[in-house]
């Protein structure tokens, strides 16, 4: 599977976390994706930290306005109803806990729930962004990435090599390959995707990973 049906494959499946009525906050990079596949049948708010409540579809070219942008940079559109605020306004929702979901992108994420997903040290960054407030004050927190990473190495581990994002703060993790939730007692294989099965998913993740007993195969 190539790179571009495979991000597709996560946000889809992520898009199912979603819930009618939900106000939620996309991350920047795959989880913008998400956007795309929110089902005709739910009435979704999405928001983003930068001001704008009521994210629409990636434009077309004719419905391009070079103003209307993401957190990440990207145009976007804007759906009927959507509104415009400034920094402040934004992250008072996201403090206040009225965001009900937050899908974020990471680099790293250990057996407990905690997550790495601003910097590698020694690159060039912009700054952490709005993803520390998210995982401290959207209600739920799910991550979509990749399982490994480009050496093959899993993403998922027992504890995170990179500067933390938040500690314990996922409360589920997505990815090509599987769905997992951070539980008291540890992180638990709730799906596996098509192509795969719990031993590939085990023999690829570095973390302590419990098998649920109700567990789905070829979920997605």
């Amino acid at each position: 599977m190539d790179r571009a049906k495979m991000r597709e494959k996560i946000a889809r499946r992520a898009e199912k976390e979603i819930q009618d009525g939900f106000y939620v906050n996309l991350g920047i990079g795959m989880p913008t994706l998400v956007a795309n596949y929110i089902t005709e049948n739910k009435q979704v708010v999405l928001q983003s930290e930068n001001g704008l409540l009521g994210i629409g579809p990636y434009p077309t070219e004719e419905e391009l306005d070079a103003d209307l942008i993401n957190a990440g940079k990207e145009t976007v559109t804007a759906i009927p109803g959507s509104s415009y605020f400034n920094s402040a306004e934004s992250f008072a929702m996201i403090r206040g806990g009225h965001i009900n979901i937050a899908i974020l992108g990471g680099m790293e994420v250990a057996e407990n729930g905690d997550l790495a997903n601003w910097m590698i040290p020694g690159k060039m960054i912009k700054g952490m962004g709005g993803a520390m407030d998210l995982v401290h004050g959207a209600q739920r927190i799910i991550v979509i990435m990749e399982h490994v990473n480009k050496n093959g190495e899993s993403k998922i581990l027992k504890d995170c090599s990179l500067p933390l994002t938040g500690k314990g703060v996922v409360n589920r993790i997505i990815t090509d390959r599987a769905v997992m939730d951070v539980t008291s007692e540890g992180l638990l294989l709730r799906e596996v995707a098509n192509g795969f099965t719990v031993e590939d998913i085990l023999s690829s993740t570095a973390a302590e990973l419990k098998v649920a007993d109700d567990v789905k195969l070829e979920a997605y």
